[in-house]
């Protein structure tokens, strides 16, 4: 039976002391997440994931879902259960605003939460997850009817929601959807079309499922200018807004897939099922762009959750497993042999995917951080800035976390040899769930794509300057610094890389596209190492100062985030080099292959 320990206190040095989330005690919903209300929420949500959604994680795996005859889905056993507890404790009320019955906090610490419970059990946590991304699209888009109506019950978690994107005939390329949707007397419409890939279309822990789904009116111009978006319940409400007819949509079937089993990923069919536009005729897109935005944080934040679970459990099994002998002589001549823990590649291993874990962890609440400052300032500059690091980092966090995340999951696989591909031992599973978080919500290459085509240029390239002139002050601020060394060479080194590669790009990424689309991925983990880099800078300037000023039992504990994050700078940022010397052989050689030579 895997286990799996929620990372409470590494998450509360960065919330506290590396990214002093007091100093915004002054904002909206800041001022009532207290230092004491942070810790209690994130230790009793531990103890959550760790007491109840982790132990049906293998159980999901195993039972999948069931559709039964009458189109009824069934989840695995605990499920439901769990989830009625969820609901009941308010997990999912954390960042709702109080007039629809939320606590009215940060979304930061909602996005904590969401890290230890994807490490318990992704595919439960999916449920609640797309709901929350549908209540974002509809605070942001809906009018006063439609949020009194639907948000609510959807913070209750009595409704759960979902988002209607894909066809069967196209996924990225949302312009070539079909889904129609006709006009009605009463102001609704009639929706008919359908759609694949919906995780959690249909299933039996919410008394509603409330559908966001992408359609084309009649008569709307072709391609994306001619898409909406419409809320489209599974049971239609009646006066007193509690459900009643059964709306004409179903599940026609569920998907077989590699992983995550425990959740309900359904082909829905809409058979003229009424809905209601949500925002904008033909302005559809921007509506699910706040969903798409919302979830791709979420899976970024699964990327990392796969990654921490799978090491803490390879770091056990490390520690405990005996094979042969140290190469320096036995550390444990009272055994047969030496616990693995003592080999120089294991080590190599483990601290890979914990350098990366732990900058990772810091770098995405770093994100959240200023994207919620951005919203709640009143400062324009706040603005600015929260939205700039949001827009920017939201296709680097998605890609690299979920690459990463997917990689290290194998590598801590690897830890338990042949062990590790028998289903008992529960790491297979980790690297079979980790592997769809490169694929949803836009895939990698996508992501790399958007990243550079749009959010480089975005605004003049006012963000990624940006970045570059606060990576760089941090540089200057520590330059001198003879215990920040170790940190300050590297990330200067990783950020004239970064600038270099950036540069490449303006040059030549405009005059022949393809170079662009060519260096687009090693763009994409070029900055996301030096974004991780930083990270790691911050980090270490807290350490030591705190070693300085003297932590007592807590010294041991930060000498192991230096450590840590010397040999990730050791390590893994020299691959900006590799990166850089990519992107600037462009793409002639990359394209010169004709289609039937493949």
């Amino acid at each position: 039976m895997p286990i799996y320990s929620a990372p409470v206190d590494d998450t509360l040095f960065l919330l506290n002391d590396v990214l002093n989330i007091n100093q915004y005690g002054n904002l909206p919903r800041f001022s009532e997440a207290s230092s004491d209300v942070v810790e209690a929420i994130l230790k009793e949500g531990a103890k959550f994931c760790e007491e109840r959604v982790q132990p049906l994680n293998q159980v999901g795996d195993k039972e999948g879902c069931v559709r039964n005859e009458d189109g009824s889905v069934t989840t695995p056993t605990g499920f439901k259960e769990v989830y009625g507890e969820y609901c009941e404790a308010g997990w999912g009320t954390l960042a709702i605003p109080a007039q629809y019955g939320g606590q009215e906090l940060p979304t930061t610490l909602a996005v904590a939460l969401n890290e230890y419970m994807s490490s318990a059990n992704v595919a439960f946590t999916m449920y609640p997850g797309l709901t929350l991304g549908a209540m974002a699209a509809l605070l942001i888009h809906g009018n006063d009817e439609i949020k009194d109506t639907y948000l609510p019950k959807m913070t209750s978690g009595e409704w759960t929601g979902t988002m209607n994107l894909t066809e069967p005939h196209c996924g990225t390329d949302l312009g070539m959807l079909r889904t129609k949707a006709a006009p009605q007397a009463d102001g609704s419409y009639k929706i008919s079309g359908t759609k694949i890939f919906i995780s959690a279309g249909e299933h039996d822990m919410s008394e509603n499922i409330i559908h966001l789904v992408l359609a084309r009116i009649e008569g709307a111009p072709e391609g994306t200018k001619g898409i909406s978006l419409f809320v489209v319940p599974k049971f239609t409400l009646d006066g007193d807004g509690n459900p009643a007819e059964r709306n004409a949509v179903s599940c026609g079937s569920l998907e077989e897939k590699m992983g995550i089993h425990g959740n309900s990923t359904c082909v829905m069919n809409y058979d003229g099922a009424t809905g209601w536009l949500l925002g904008e005729e033909n302005k559809g897109l921007r509506a699910m762009f706040t969903m798409m935005n919302e979830a791709r944080l979420g899976v970024a934040v699964q990327g990392l959750a796969l990654s921490e679970v799978a090491y803490q459990n390879a770091a056990n099994y490390a520690r405990d497993r005996i094979q042969g002998r140290s190469l320096t002589g036995p550390k444990a001549p009272d055994q047969q042999a030496d616990p693995i823990i003592v080999h120089p590649d294991v080590r190599r291993t483990l601290m890979t995917i914990r350098s990366f874990n732990e900058a990772a962890r810091a770098l995405y609440l770093w994100t959240s951080l200023q994207g919620d400052v951005g919203h709640l300032s009143e400062d324009e500059a706040d603005q600015k800035r929260g939205d700039d690091i949001m827009g920017l980092l939201t296709p680097v966090l998605k890609g690299v976390l979920t690459d990463k995340g997917f990689e290290y999951a194998a590598q801590a696989q690897q830890m338990y040899g042949g062990h590790g591909y028998i289903s008992e031992w529960g790491m297979e599973q980790f690297v079979r769930d980790a592997r769809i978080t490169m694929i949803y919500e836009g895939a990698n290459g996508i992501q790399a794509l958007d990243l550079v085509g749009r959010k480089l240029g975005a605004n003049g390239g006012r963000a990624v300057t940006g970045f570059f002139k606060e990576v760089g002050a941090f540089l200057k601020e520590h330059g001198d610094d003879e215990a920040m060394k170790p940190f300050i060479k590297p990330l200067k080194k990783g950020l004239d890389d970064l600038q270099g590669a950036t540069m490449w790009l303006m040059q030549n990424g405009l005059k022949n596209p393809d170079d662009a689309g060519a260096a687009s991925t090693d763009y994409m983990h070029l900055f996301g190492l030096v974004a991780l880099g930083y990270m790691w800078g911050k980090i270490a300037v807290v350490a030591n100062a705190k070693i300085a000023e003297g932590a007592g039992d807590k010294e041991e504990w930060l000498k192991t985030k230096l450590i840590l994050g010397q040999f990730f700078m050791e390590r893994l940022m020299p691959e900006t080099g590799a990166h850089l010397a990519r992107i600037s052989t462009g793409s002639a050689t990359m394209m010169s292959l004709a289609a039937e030579d493949f």
